[in-house]
């Protein structure tokens, strides 16, 4: 079954409509550049409702060129790491077992783009220039399907929505996929009715 991460979350009711619709995980965006998309949340804040949380259900933190020993703090009371920015392969084998890297794929890349990075997981996105992410935009999946065969468990990221993702599923098969701006209903405030449509359609494909 294809697991479900809803991100972008910047409140509580949000975060526990995406738990009653059946994510597996919610993100939280703390990297600052988040704030021109009105996604970003003070980790503060973030770690308050991350306390409200279902045992169950997975909190990640995203988070871009940060130093390692303010990674290693969000680890005090969030489980996972997403690292969304220009990190080395080196610096995420520094982030431990409970980080994992986001990479943007071109279209022409190869298996090297996808073997070079630690780990067993990996964030596939959309490649825009001048973006870590959170653009709305499609990523490659012929791109995806490749990085499958690398043997990582691929997360599928970029330009989600309920509408498109049961396509998205059947042509890549993804281990996971991650959806913020295609289930708002404006920015950094979610639709929680697209929040289930999404996670129905997901649950769906995953079965067909």
């Amino acid at each position: 079954m294809t697991r479900i991460k809803i991100c972008g979350i910047t409140n509580l009711d949000d975060a526990l409509a995406a738990c009653d619709a059946g994510a597996d995980a919610i993100g939280f965006v703390l990297a600052p550049e988040a704030l021109k998309r009105n996604r970003y949340i003070d980790p503060e804040a973030a770690r308050a409702i991350a306390l409200k949380i279902p045992a169950y259900v997975v909190t990640v933190g995203v988070v871009v060129n940060e130093p390692l020993e303010r990674v290693r703090q969000y680890l005090g009371f969030l489980d996972r790491i997403q690292l969304h920015g220009d990190e080395s392969p080196q610096y995420c084998a520094a982030a431990g077992p409970r980080a994992y890297k986001a990479v943007r794929p071109a279209a022409e890349s190869g298996a090297d783009e996808f073997t070079r990075w630690p780990g067993t997981t990996l964030l596939l996105d959309a490649l825009v220039e001048g973006e870590h992410g959170g653009t709305g935009q499609r990523c490659d999946w012929n791109a995806a399907v490749r990085a499958k065969q690398s043997g990582r468990m691929i997360i599928l990221a970029g330009g989600l929505t309920p509408e498109n993702i049961e396509e998205a599923i059947q042509r890549v098969r993804p281990w996971a996929v991650d959806v913020s701006g295609g289930v708002e209903l404006t920015p950094g405030k979610k639709s929680h009715e697209k929040i289930r449509t999404f996670v129905h359609n997901v649950r769906k494909a995953s079965l067909a």
